[in-house]
């Protein structure tokens, strides 16, 4: 495995006690993998969950090339009343969903236009790899059809006070440098309804969409950086007996960068790498072309609503709920 010298590349990571049984292996193989340095910082919920990280990452033992810092919300609250305080609705928006921080902690432990790699705890790298070169202006983010822009009333707003959003945009991975237009940040979150916004997991892929399109970027390509889809045939064969772990092995992630093991996938890798049945790592370094972000205008989303609609009056999700 080659490495190199570089300045550790800036990871961050929100993570939560409780989502660290799958977390756990997520970490290790970045850590065992990625081909350079990186400069690892976990941000969590309380001291309580602090500790508990602190305790897992000492377990693991590391590769000594990397360095790793856990902070709590306590911590980033110090450093939000400072630098947030000419920006009300950003300092609210972090209180929300424990997800959404995902957009504005980060921001707080990152130097002024420095790169901020953001990855959820549900990654896995099965491959020796590199990340790609941070861009200098805009923002990569992980391609994953069908799109999950939800709850509906947020996504109208934005529509509705003609902000242009990206299609299809997962939130497994997101890069970036930490030079954004904080007013233009802080002024969306408030037409997109401020203190009102629906706490729901999913308002965080509107606001990277809306990113998006703000300030330009693109898609890494999806032959490295692979999203894991919850297509209807698995559902079925789940439904007919078919274990997680034999799903996975119909998964090409040989030649993958990241696999993101979004949903009830992300117990089935935990298993896969207990028992082994990944396949030897191999060097994935190259980098491959960037994919210009897709306008999703509101036609198209409206039509996917009354897609959605249909199947849900159809009863199709309560027969396919896994």
């Amino acid at each position: 495995m080659k490495t190199n010298d570089t300045k550790p590349r800036q990871v961050f990571i929100v993570l939560s006690a409780s989502a660290l049984p799958y977390a756990e292996k997520g970490i290790e193989s970045l850590t065992k993998h990625v081909m350079e340095p990186i400069s690892l910082t976990l941000l969590t919920d309380d001291e309580s969950d602090k500790v508990k990280i602190i305790d897992a990452l000492t377990k693991l033992s590391l590769d000594t090339r990397h360095t790793w810092q856990v902070y709590s919300q306590a911590d980033a609250d110090l450093r939000a009343e400072t630098q947030f305080k000419p920006y009300p609705n950003l300092s609210r928006f972090r209180m929300g969903h424990p997800c959404w921080r995902k957009i504005t902690d980060p921001l707080l432990f990152a130097e002024a236009g420095s790169e901020i790699i953001v990855l959820d705890p549900d990654l896995y790298f099965p491959n020796f790899f590199k990340f790609e070169p941070t861009p200098v202006t805009g923002i990569y983010l992980m391609w994953q059809p069908p799109s999950c822009l939800l709850p509906h009333e947020t996504v109208m707003r934005a529509y509705n006070s003609g902000i242009p959003l990206a299609h299809h945009v997962d939130i497994g991975v997101a890069q970036l440098r930490n030079n954004l237009d904080m007013a233009w940040l802080d002024q969306l979150i408030k037409t997109l309804g401020g203190a009102d916004i629906p706490r729901v997991m999913h308002v965080e892929a509107i606001v990277w969409a809306a990113l998006a399109m703000k300030v330009g970027g693109g898609y890494y390509d999806p032959s490295h950086w692979y999203c894991w889809q919850y297509r209807q045939w698995k559902r079925l064969l789940l439904k007919l007996g078919v274990s997680g772990t034999r799903m996975l092995a119909m998964e090409n992630i040989k030649s993958v960068k990241c696999f993101h093991a979004s949903g009830i996938a992300k117990w089935w890798v935990k298993s896969a790498c207990e028992r082994n049945l990944f396949p030897a790592p191999k060097e994935v370094s190259n980098a491959l072309s960037i994919r210009s972000f897709i306008d999703m205008p509101l036609a198209i989303y409206e039509h996917d609503q009354r897609i959605k609609n249909l199947a849900r009056k159809l009863g199709y999700y309560a027969i396919m709920k896994k």
